[in-house]
């Protein structure tokens, strides 16, 4: 599969300083046939095959590059992931199943993950009504030509009872070094529970939060239409966590603008510096350069470079670029290499 330079992976959009991208996600499942965990391959392959030829109209017929996961390699499958296209379970299975992706990576369904279909649209920064119109739009295409499970009590039908409903996901990638560093973040996430979101780490459920990355997302969809859930996260959740965290970013700069400078100056000379980066280490410097930038103590770097960094260090990305960083200690030594070149040009 050919992945895009200008994925939306590594693009900057509105209120970028916290919110690195918006996504969508949309759970739906084939009426006459079991979910994805009792079906048997005949059966996920027949589901392939519907779904990949189900005519979708001018806007999205042509528009996806359906890759069958049974015909890729681990090394492409982890760049899939590294790229938020598709999941790590989806990944790690053995059924058969496919994903299809447009040209822009915006827009990736995965066919056979938990269930029949995911479909997931992602927009870089604060662009919810965006990404939910295209995920819209194409679950339309597609229940035009494909008859999805559906209850007129319980709504869309589900392989989890937390997707039943209107099976829709409203997430965002949020950057929060502020409430980390103030000490914030667990309150935070009480608060988040309470609320019934979830918080999860940067490749999202069982992952951790390297560098103060977080998806938070809606945990219920039964008893909420789309629009609720789309309304409520872009005028009252989002909007809140953005004020949270600068909040935080100011009285850090306020009562403890050392800790600050130290951490994003520390952060730029072990960047420019370093012969040996593991992944993770790279991560967490990378993002606390992206919180120097955002804040104008560092002027000389773009966001957009460190964007393309973050995705770049991770162990795929690299080895894409230098084959002989499959091997550890090679791989941190082309880590390192890397990033100095970049962040001197």
């Amino acid at each position: 599969m050919r992945l895009s330079e200008e994925s939306a992976a590594v693009q900057v959009g509105p209120e970028a300083d916290v919110v690195v991208s918006s996504r969508i996600r949309l759970a739906r499942n084939v009426a006459g046939f079991p979910f994805v965990g009792r079906c048997n391959d005949t059966q996920r392959n027949e589901v392939m095959t519907l779904v990949a030829r189900a005519p979708l109209g001018q806007r999205f017929g042509a528009g996806l590059t359906w890759v069958n996961m049974a015909q890729t390699s681990p090394q492409e499958r982890q760049l899939m992931v590294e790229r938020h296209l598709i999941s790590r379970h989806f990944a790690d299975s053995t059924v058969a199943r496919t994903v299809g992706v447009d040209a822009e990576e915006s827009l990736s369904v995965m066919v056979n993950e938990e269930d029949h279909l995911r479909i997931q649209t992602i927009m870089p920064g604060f662009r919810l009504p965006d990404a939910f119109e295209r995920a819209r739009a194409f679950d339309q295409a597609l229940e035009s030509a494909v008859d999805f499970a559906f209850s007129s009590r319980w709504g869309y039908l589900t392989a989890c009872p937390t997707n039943v409903g209107c099976g829709v996901r409203v997430g965002v990638m949020l950057h929060l070094p502020g409430l980390r560093y103030t000490g914030e973040m667990e309150r935070v996430k009480r608060a988040a529970k309470d609320m019934h979101l979830a918080m999860r780490g940067f490749y999202g459920e069982g992952s951790e939060a390297v560098g103060n990355f977080y998806q938070v997302s809606n945990q219920l969809t039964l008893g909420f239409s789309e629009d609720d859930l789309l309304r409520r996260f872009t005028e009252e959740t989002v909007p809140q966590l953005i004020d949270y965290e600068r909040s935080a970013r100011r009285m850090l700069a306020d009562t403890n603008r050392a800790l600050l400078e130290d951490k994003v100056h520390r952060a730029v000379a072990t960047l420019r510096a370093a012969r040996l980066l593991g992944a993770e280490e790279a991560t967490k410097l990378l993002a606390n350069l992206r919180l120097g930038i955002c804040l104008q103590l560092i002027s000389d770097v773009s966001m957009e470079l460190v964007q393309r960094l973050l995705l770049q260090v991770q162990p795929a990305h690299l080895a894409r670029i230098d084959p002989g960083a499959t091997d550890e200690d090679k791989g941190r030594v082309a880590r390192a290499t890397l990033v100095r070149r970049a962040l001197r040009s």
